[in-house]
């Protein structure tokens, strides 16, 4: 094997510590690409994440209108649901104004918009959007289901009228109640009792504990109880009906 010339050796680290050093240069630039692209991910992350006071009241500008400003009325309404995709008439729309505290059905103030965002930390329609299972669930807990039960009544009432007119509460129930059996029945006959044109507090209220404390056929319900009239003329409405179908002959 020939030997190497001694000019070789000693250029060998030489040209070895020129490599080495344009390698470290190299690792140098992409350590400091790869922080800053990691450095660049955390603070999007972050602002992904982060609440904005600013760009939640942008996001209601969008809504609202150049003579209305500070409110959000039924069109801007129609078009955040679309937004959000959700129905207008979908229970967590009912629980976003409850959040909100909105005190008018089809309307929200900048001020209500403001409070309820603020507590969900929703400044767009993709945070608002994957907050909107955990709405729903809040309907679960029967404590948080009758409070907004019980504040449905107010937002759904004209506020020229003390109670709320029945087709209304019809319409609230079967957002509210939908599973309930007894609902259609109920629906039914203050759709045909004409003497009901309202339903008051104290009514509806009353409706909320009959669907969970009376059974479909009406043998928990306690004609001694402290139940509105119009509960217990539906008990007796029902009772009838049920007896002229029993009594009716089966079809050939």
């Amino acid at each position: 094997m020939p030997r190497c010339s001694k000019r070789t050796r000693s250029g060998a680290p030489a040209n070895g510590g020129e490599v080495l050093s344009g390698a470290t240069a190299i690792d140098d630039h992409h350590h400091h690409k790869r922080s800053r692209n990691s450095s660049s991910r955390r603070h999007s992350k972050s602002e992904d994440t982060s609440f904005s006071v600013k760009k939640c009241l942008a996001w209601f500008k969008e809504y609202t209108t150049a003579s209305e400003p500070d409110v959000l009325g039924p069109e801007g309404m129609e078009k955040f649901c679309q937004d959000i995709g959700v129905d207008p008439e979908n229970v967590v729309m009912l629980v976003i104004a409850y959040k909100m505290g909105a005190k008018q059905m089809g309307f929200f103030t900048q001020e209500e918009w403001l409070k309820g965002l603020t507590d969900l930390q929703c400044d767009s329609a993709h945070k608002l959007q994957n907050k909107l299972e955990n709405l729903r669930s809040l309907l679960n807990d029967p404590y948080i289901f009758k409070a907004i039960y019980r504040y449905s009544y107010d937002f759904a009432r004209d506020k020229d009228q003390r109670s709320l007119e029945t087709g209304t509460a019809r319409a609230l129930l079967g957002v509210l109640l939908p599973r309930w059996a007894l609902r259609p029945a109920l629906s039914d006959f203050l759709a045909r009792e004409r003497r009901y044109r309202v339903v008051n507090r104290d009514q509806w209220c009353n409706i909320l504990e009959f669907s969970r404390t009376v059974d479909t056929q009406l043998n928990s319900y306690d004609a001694d109880g402290a139940w509105p009239v119009m509960l217990d003329e539906f008990v007796e409405w029902l009772r009838a009906e049920r007896a002229g179908d029993a009594a009716m002959p089966a079809a050939s």
